[in-house]
Protein backbone atom coordinates (compact mmCIF):
# COMPACT_ATOMS: atom_id res chain seq x y z
CA UNK A 1 0.00 0.00 0.00
CA UNK A 2 3.19 2.22 0.96
CA UNK A 3 4.64 1.41 -2.14
CA UNK A 4 1.50 2.25 -4.27
CA UNK A 5 0.56 5.39 -2.39
CA UNK A 6 4.69 6.60 -3.14
CA UNK A 7 4.17 5.72 -6.86
CA UNK A 8 0.84 7.62 -7.07
CA UNK A 9 2.22 10.76 -5.23
CA UNK A 10 5.67 10.85 -7.87
CA UNK A 11 3.39 10.44 -10.72
CA UNK A 12 0.82 13.54 -9.94
CA UNK A 13 4.53 15.61 -9.32
CA UNK A 14 5.60 14.45 -12.70
CA UNK A 15 2.45 15.32 -14.04
CA UNK A 16 2.25 18.78 -12.41
CA UNK A 17 5.75 19.30 -13.90
CA UNK A 18 4.82 18.51 -17.46
CA UNK A 19 1.66 20.59 -17.46
CA UNK A 20 3.22 23.65 -16.19
CA UNK A 21 5.85 23.11 -18.43
CA UNK A 22 3.60 22.76 -21.60
CA UNK A 23 2.13 25.96 -20.31
CA UNK A 24 5.19 27.80 -20.90
CA UNK A 25 5.73 26.47 -24.17
CA UNK A 26 2.57 28.10 -25.82
CA UNK A 27 2.04 30.92 -22.86
CA UNK A 28 4.77 33.38 -24.53
CA UNK A 29 3.09 33.41 -28.11
CA UNK A 30 -0.17 33.57 -26.45
CA UNK A 31 0.83 36.31 -24.57
CA UNK A 32 2.28 38.76 -27.69
CA UNK A 33 -0.49 37.66 -29.47
CA UNK A 34 -3.33 38.90 -26.89
CA UNK A 35 -1.26 42.02 -26.41
CA UNK A 36 -1.64 42.98 -30.20
CA UNK A 37 -3.61 46.04 -29.57
CA UNK A 38 -0.75 47.52 -27.30
CA UNK A 39 1.63 47.03 -29.98
CA UNK A 40 -0.59 48.28 -32.18
CA UNK A 41 -1.28 51.19 -30.16
CA UNK A 42 2.42 52.11 -29.67
CA UNK A 43 2.66 51.98 -33.88
CA UNK A 44 0.45 55.25 -34.11
CA UNK A 45 1.67 58.20 -35.62
CA UNK A 46 0.76 60.49 -32.65
CA UNK A 47 2.36 61.84 -29.74
CA UNK A 48 3.85 60.23 -27.01
CA UNK A 49 2.38 60.39 -23.87
CA UNK A 50 -1.61 59.71 -25.10
CA UNK A 51 -2.32 56.64 -22.96
CA UNK A 52 -5.74 56.15 -23.80
CA UNK A 53 -6.73 52.50 -24.59
CA UNK A 54 -8.70 51.39 -27.55
CA UNK A 55 -9.86 48.62 -27.35
CA UNK A 56 -10.44 45.97 -30.92
CA UNK A 57 -14.30 46.02 -30.51
CA UNK A 58 -14.15 50.10 -30.19
CA UNK A 59 -16.00 52.06 -32.62
CA UNK A 60 -14.26 55.22 -32.92
CA UNK A 61 -12.64 54.98 -36.64
CA UNK A 62 -8.73 55.03 -36.60
CA UNK A 63 -6.87 55.64 -39.56
CA UNK A 64 -4.05 53.25 -39.23
CA UNK A 65 -0.41 53.44 -40.41
CA UNK A 66 1.70 51.23 -42.52
CA UNK A 67 3.38 49.14 -39.50
CA UNK A 68 -0.37 48.95 -37.69
CA UNK A 69 -1.68 47.35 -41.04
CA UNK A 70 1.07 45.08 -41.27
CA UNK A 71 2.04 44.28 -37.78
CA UNK A 72 -0.70 41.02 -37.50
CA UNK A 73 0.78 39.67 -40.40
CA UNK A 74 4.54 40.09 -39.87
CA UNK A 75 3.74 39.02 -36.33
CA UNK A 76 2.21 35.66 -37.58
CA UNK A 77 5.22 35.22 -40.14
CA UNK A 78 7.71 35.66 -37.41
CA UNK A 79 6.12 33.45 -34.99
CA UNK A 80 5.56 30.38 -37.33
CA UNK A 81 9.28 30.52 -39.45
CA UNK A 82 11.49 30.38 -36.53
CA UNK A 83 9.18 27.71 -35.06
CA UNK A 84 9.30 25.41 -38.28
CA UNK A 85 13.02 25.84 -38.32
CA UNK A 86 13.80 25.28 -34.82
CA UNK A 87 11.49 22.50 -34.47
CA UNK A 88 13.57 21.21 -37.44
CA UNK A 89 16.95 22.00 -35.69
CA UNK A 90 16.26 20.59 -32.52
CA UNK A 91 16.90 17.47 -34.28
CA UNK A 92 20.50 18.16 -33.81
CA UNK A 93 20.38 19.96 -31.04
CA UNK A 94 19.18 17.02 -28.87
CA UNK A 95 22.49 15.25 -30.18
CA UNK A 96 24.92 17.43 -29.13
CA UNK A 97 23.15 19.48 -26.07
CA UNK A 98 21.41 17.90 -22.75
CA UNK A 99 18.09 17.71 -22.26
CA UNK A 100 18.19 20.17 -19.53
CA UNK A 101 20.66 22.48 -21.04
CA UNK A 102 17.78 22.73 -23.83
CA UNK A 103 15.02 23.28 -21.72
CA UNK A 104 16.25 25.44 -18.92
CA UNK A 105 17.74 27.70 -21.79
CA UNK A 106 14.75 27.86 -23.52
CA UNK A 107 12.74 28.94 -20.93
CA UNK A 108 15.16 31.39 -19.44
CA UNK A 109 15.54 33.20 -22.87
CA UNK A 110 11.74 33.39 -22.53
CA UNK A 111 12.17 35.24 -19.34
CA UNK A 112 14.53 37.58 -20.45
CA UNK A 113 12.28 38.64 -23.71
CA UNK A 114 9.67 39.35 -21.34
CA UNK A 115 11.02 41.06 -18.70
CA UNK A 116 12.68 43.50 -21.79
CA UNK A 117 9.40 43.55 -22.90
CA UNK A 118 7.99 44.70 -19.17
CA UNK A 119 11.08 47.38 -19.49
CA UNK A 120 10.38 48.90 -22.78
CA UNK A 121 6.68 49.40 -21.81
CA UNK A 122 7.94 52.61 -19.85
CA UNK A 123 10.51 53.60 -23.19
CA UNK A 124 8.91 55.98 -25.72
CA UNK A 125 10.39 55.15 -29.05
CA UNK A 126 9.51 55.81 -32.79
CA UNK A 127 7.02 53.45 -34.62
CA UNK A 128 10.06 51.69 -36.43
CA UNK A 129 12.50 50.50 -33.88
CA UNK A 130 9.71 49.30 -31.95
CA UNK A 131 7.76 47.11 -34.73
CA UNK A 132 11.77 46.41 -35.50
CA UNK A 133 12.46 45.20 -31.65
CA UNK A 134 9.09 43.70 -31.42
CA UNK A 135 9.36 41.15 -34.20
CA UNK A 136 13.15 40.46 -32.70
CA UNK A 137 11.57 39.35 -29.32
CA UNK A 138 8.75 37.85 -31.33
CA UNK A 139 11.22 35.26 -33.41
CA UNK A 140 13.41 34.75 -30.07
CA UNK A 141 10.67 33.72 -28.20
CA UNK A 142 9.21 31.57 -30.52
CA UNK A 143 12.57 29.71 -31.81
CA UNK A 144 13.20 29.29 -27.94
CA UNK A 145 9.50 27.79 -27.63
CA UNK A 146 10.00 25.44 -30.66
CA UNK A 147 13.65 24.10 -28.29
CA UNK A 148 11.07 23.92 -25.41
CA UNK A 149 8.42 21.73 -27.05
CA UNK A 150 10.46 19.47 -29.05
CA UNK A 151 12.51 18.63 -26.39
CA UNK A 152 9.47 18.20 -23.88
CA UNK A 153 7.72 16.12 -26.21
CA UNK A 154 10.47 13.79 -26.51
CA UNK A 155 11.41 13.99 -23.25
CA UNK A 156 7.52 12.73 -22.57
CA UNK A 157 7.84 9.92 -25.39
CA UNK A 158 10.11 8.05 -23.17
CA UNK A 159 6.90 8.06 -20.58
CA UNK A 160 3.44 6.55 -20.47
CA UNK A 161 1.55 8.26 -23.11
CA UNK A 162 -1.09 10.19 -20.75
CA UNK A 163 2.36 12.20 -20.22
CA UNK A 164 1.88 13.72 -23.93
CA UNK A 165 -1.95 14.59 -23.27
CA UNK A 166 -0.50 16.69 -19.79
CA UNK A 167 1.62 18.36 -22.01
CA UNK A 168 -1.20 19.47 -24.64
CA UNK A 169 -3.66 20.73 -22.10
CA UNK A 170 -0.53 22.72 -20.74
CA UNK A 171 -0.73 23.96 -24.17
CA UNK A 172 -4.65 24.51 -24.11
CA UNK A 173 -4.56 26.44 -20.69
CA UNK A 174 -2.21 29.05 -22.39
CA UNK A 175 -4.31 30.96 -24.56
CA UNK A 176 -6.89 30.85 -21.85
CA UNK A 177 -4.93 32.09 -19.44
CA UNK A 178 -3.22 34.68 -21.45
CA UNK A 179 -6.85 35.96 -22.91
CA UNK A 180 -8.07 36.15 -19.06
CA UNK A 181 -4.67 38.25 -17.79
CA UNK A 182 -5.48 40.84 -20.43
CA UNK A 183 -9.21 40.96 -19.77
CA UNK A 184 -8.56 41.09 -16.36
CA UNK A 185 -5.98 43.88 -16.79
CA UNK A 186 -8.55 45.91 -19.50
CA UNK A 187 -10.80 45.54 -16.77
CA UNK A 188 -8.73 47.47 -14.03
CA UNK A 189 -9.31 50.69 -15.84
CA UNK A 190 -5.37 51.39 -15.37
CA UNK A 191 -3.38 53.33 -17.99
CA UNK A 192 -2.29 51.55 -20.49
CA UNK A 193 1.54 52.24 -19.45
CA UNK A 194 0.37 50.24 -16.50
CA UNK A 195 -1.97 47.56 -18.13
CA UNK A 196 0.62 46.31 -20.69
CA UNK A 197 3.43 46.55 -17.88
CA UNK A 198 1.30 44.55 -15.34
CA UNK A 199 0.64 42.23 -18.24
CA UNK A 200 4.02 41.25 -18.95
CA UNK A 201 5.16 41.14 -15.62
CA UNK A 202 2.49 38.48 -15.14
CA UNK A 203 3.95 36.28 -17.89
CA UNK A 204 7.20 36.63 -15.92
CA UNK A 205 5.91 35.27 -13.12
CA UNK A 206 4.13 32.54 -15.20
CA UNK A 207 7.64 31.45 -16.91
CA UNK A 208 9.29 31.41 -13.09
CA UNK A 209 6.94 28.89 -11.77
CA UNK A 210 7.30 26.94 -14.89
CA UNK A 211 11.29 26.80 -13.92
CA UNK A 212 10.70 26.50 -10.92
CA UNK A 213 8.59 23.37 -11.30
CA UNK A 214 11.09 21.96 -13.68
CA UNK A 215 13.89 22.59 -10.92
CA UNK A 216 12.35 22.25 -7.67
CA UNK A 217 9.54 20.02 -8.05
CA UNK A 218 11.44 16.60 -8.97
CA UNK A 219 13.06 17.36 -5.41
CA UNK A 220 10.09 17.44 -3.84
CA UNK A 221 9.34 14.22 -2.90
CA UNK A 222 9.21 14.90 1.24
CA UNK A 223 9.15 18.26 1.79
CA UNK A 224 6.04 19.79 -0.24
CA UNK A 225 4.07 20.34 2.91
CA UNK A 226 6.48 22.29 4.92
CA UNK A 227 7.32 24.40 1.71
CA UNK A 228 3.68 25.06 1.19
CA UNK A 229 3.46 26.16 4.96
CA UNK A 230 6.40 28.40 4.58
CA UNK A 231 4.83 30.08 1.87
CA UNK A 232 1.24 30.66 3.09
CA UNK A 233 2.74 31.80 6.19
CA UNK A 234 4.85 34.29 4.88
CA UNK A 235 2.22 35.28 1.64
CA UNK A 236 -0.43 35.83 5.04
CA UNK A 237 1.80 37.69 7.31
CA UNK A 238 3.09 40.17 4.37
CA UNK A 239 -0.09 40.32 2.78
CA UNK A 240 -1.59 42.08 6.13
CA UNK A 241 1.64 43.81 8.07
CA UNK A 242 2.34 46.43 6.99
CA UNK A 243 0.14 47.56 4.32
CA UNK A 244 -3.15 46.97 6.59
CA UNK A 245 -2.32 46.82 10.10
CA UNK A 246 0.20 50.19 9.91
CA UNK A 247 -3.46 51.69 9.02
CA UNK A 248 -5.64 50.89 12.09
CA UNK A 249 -6.20 53.73 14.34
CA UNK A 250 -6.89 53.98 17.62
CA UNK A 251 -10.57 54.20 18.85
CA UNK A 252 -9.56 55.01 22.54
CA UNK A 253 -7.11 57.92 22.03
CA UNK A 254 -7.89 60.97 22.08
CA UNK A 255 -4.86 62.97 20.65
CA UNK A 256 -1.71 62.64 23.80
CA UNK A 257 1.26 60.18 23.71
CA UNK A 258 -1.08 57.11 23.64
CA UNK A 259 -2.14 57.76 19.93
CA UNK A 260 0.95 59.00 18.66
CA UNK A 261 2.71 55.87 19.72
CA UNK A 262 0.35 53.80 19.34
CA UNK A 263 1.37 52.38 15.79
CA UNK A 264 5.17 52.48 16.26
CA UNK A 265 3.88 50.06 19.96
CA UNK A 266 1.69 48.11 19.27
CA UNK A 267 2.27 47.31 15.67
CA UNK A 268 6.05 47.67 14.96
CA UNK A 269 7.47 46.91 18.36
CA UNK A 270 5.03 44.20 19.41
CA UNK A 271 5.25 42.22 16.06
CA UNK A 272 9.06 42.55 16.17
CA UNK A 273 9.61 41.18 19.41
CA UNK A 274 6.68 38.47 19.74
CA UNK A 275 7.94 37.32 16.27
CA UNK A 276 11.73 37.01 17.79
CA UNK A 277 10.44 36.06 20.70
CA UNK A 278 8.66 33.02 18.24
CA UNK A 279 11.48 32.30 16.46
CA UNK A 280 13.43 32.29 19.65
CA UNK A 281 10.96 29.29 21.30
CA UNK A 282 11.50 26.74 18.29
CA UNK A 283 15.25 26.72 19.33
CA UNK A 284 13.84 24.94 22.41
CA UNK A 285 10.55 23.60 21.74
CA UNK A 286 9.57 21.42 18.97
CA UNK A 287 6.22 20.73 19.10
CA UNK A 288 4.26 19.95 16.83
CA UNK A 289 6.74 17.10 15.66
CA UNK A 290 7.77 16.99 11.89
CA UNK A 291 5.26 14.48 10.69
CA UNK A 292 2.19 16.15 12.87
CA UNK A 293 -0.47 17.00 10.49
CA UNK A 294 -1.18 20.24 13.35
CA UNK A 295 1.56 22.35 11.86
CA UNK A 296 0.53 22.56 8.70
CA UNK A 297 -3.30 22.88 10.12
CA UNK A 298 -2.08 25.68 12.31
CA UNK A 299 -0.29 27.26 9.51
CA UNK A 300 -4.14 27.50 7.81
CA UNK A 301 -5.78 28.81 10.17
CA UNK A 302 -3.25 31.60 10.66
CA UNK A 303 -5.69 32.56 7.16
CA UNK A 304 -8.07 34.07 9.46
CA UNK A 305 -6.05 36.93 10.36
CA UNK A 306 -6.73 38.46 6.91
CA UNK A 307 -9.84 38.93 7.56
CA UNK A 308 -9.71 39.93 11.38
CA UNK A 309 -7.37 42.63 11.06
CA UNK A 310 -9.45 43.86 7.88
CA UNK A 311 -12.33 44.33 10.62
CA UNK A 312 -10.06 46.11 12.93
CA UNK A 313 -10.58 50.23 12.58
CA UNK A 314 -8.63 50.13 9.58
CA UNK A 315 -9.50 53.99 8.17
CA UNK A 316 -9.88 55.55 5.59
CA UNK A 317 -11.98 52.38 4.73
CA UNK A 318 -14.97 52.06 2.06
CA UNK A 319 -16.92 48.83 2.28
CA UNK A 320 -15.96 46.37 5.26
CA UNK A 321 -17.51 47.22 8.42
CA UNK A 322 -15.47 47.59 11.83
CA UNK A 323 -16.04 44.71 14.00
CA UNK A 324 -12.98 45.09 16.69
CA UNK A 325 -13.44 48.25 17.30
CA UNK A 326 -11.10 48.50 20.75
CA UNK A 327 -7.58 49.04 20.68
CA UNK A 328 -7.13 45.80 23.00
CA UNK A 329 -8.56 43.68 20.14
CA UNK A 330 -6.04 44.64 17.54
CA UNK A 331 -3.54 44.42 20.21
CA UNK A 332 -4.21 40.57 21.04
CA UNK A 333 -4.36 39.74 17.34
CA UNK A 334 -1.20 41.34 16.78
CA UNK A 335 0.58 39.58 19.52
CA UNK A 336 -1.29 35.62 18.34
CA UNK A 337 -0.36 36.79 15.22
CA UNK A 338 3.10 37.73 15.21
CA UNK A 339 4.17 34.43 17.67
CA UNK A 340 2.38 31.81 15.66
CA UNK A 341 4.54 33.65 12.53
CA UNK A 342 8.07 33.73 14.09
CA UNK A 343 7.75 29.98 15.60
CA UNK A 344 5.78 28.06 12.52
CA UNK A 345 7.74 28.96 10.04
CA UNK A 346 10.66 28.50 11.84
CA UNK A 347 9.40 25.25 12.60
CA UNK A 348 8.76 24.08 9.11
CA UNK A 349 12.21 26.12 7.94
CA UNK A 350 13.74 23.48 10.51
CA UNK A 351 12.23 20.20 9.48
CA UNK A 352 12.17 20.94 5.98
CA UNK A 353 15.82 19.57 5.42
CA UNK A 354 15.33 17.19 8.24
CA UNK A 355 12.68 14.95 5.97
CA UNK A 356 15.62 14.46 3.42
CA UNK A 357 18.66 11.99 3.14
CA UNK A 358 21.42 13.99 4.84
CA UNK A 359 22.82 14.40 1.42
CA UNK A 360 20.11 16.30 -0.31
CA UNK A 361 19.72 18.40 3.24
CA UNK A 362 21.06 21.21 1.54
CA UNK A 363 19.43 21.39 -1.91
CA UNK A 364 15.92 20.92 0.74
CA UNK A 365 17.02 23.97 2.15
CA UNK A 366 17.51 25.84 -1.33
CA UNK A 367 14.19 25.07 -2.02
CA UNK A 368 12.56 26.00 1.57
CA UNK A 369 14.09 29.66 1.23
CA UNK A 370 13.10 29.66 -2.36
CA UNK A 371 9.54 29.20 -1.10
CA UNK A 372 10.11 31.52 1.50
CA UNK A 373 10.75 34.13 -1.22
CA UNK A 374 7.99 33.34 -2.92
CA UNK A 375 5.55 33.85 0.05
CA UNK A 376 7.48 37.25 0.64
CA UNK A 377 6.70 37.98 -3.15
CA UNK A 378 3.12 36.87 -2.85
CA UNK A 379 1.92 38.60 0.22
CA UNK A 380 3.29 41.86 -1.09
CA UNK A 381 1.42 41.70 -4.11
CA UNK A 382 -1.41 40.31 -2.33
CA UNK A 383 -1.69 43.48 0.12
CA UNK A 384 -2.50 45.96 -2.48
CA UNK A 385 -5.57 43.69 -3.06
CA UNK A 386 -6.48 43.55 0.71
CA UNK A 387 -6.45 47.83 1.43
CA UNK A 388 -8.52 48.07 -1.70
CA UNK A 389 -10.86 45.43 -0.23
CA UNK A 390 -11.67 47.15 2.91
Amino acid sequence: LTSCHASLHRHRRVWLIFFTLGLGTLLPWNFFMNATNYFTFRLRDTEPGNETFISSNSTEETIQNHYQAVFSNVMTICAMVPLLVFSCLNTILQKRCPQKVRVMGSLGVILVTFMVTAVLVRVDMDPLTFFVITMVKIIIINSSGAVLQSSLFGMASTLPTSYTATIMSGQGLAGTLAAVSMICAIASGSELGEIAFGYFIFACVVILIAIASFVVLPKMVIIGVMAFSVWLAFTVTIGVFPAVTMAVKSTVADGGLWEKFFIPVCCFLTFNLLDFAGRSLSAVCLWPGQDSKLLPALVLIRVAFVPFFMMCNVQPRHSMPVIFHHDACFILLMIVFAFSNGYLTSLCMCYGPKKVDPHEAETAGTIMAFFLSLGLACGAALSCLFRKVI
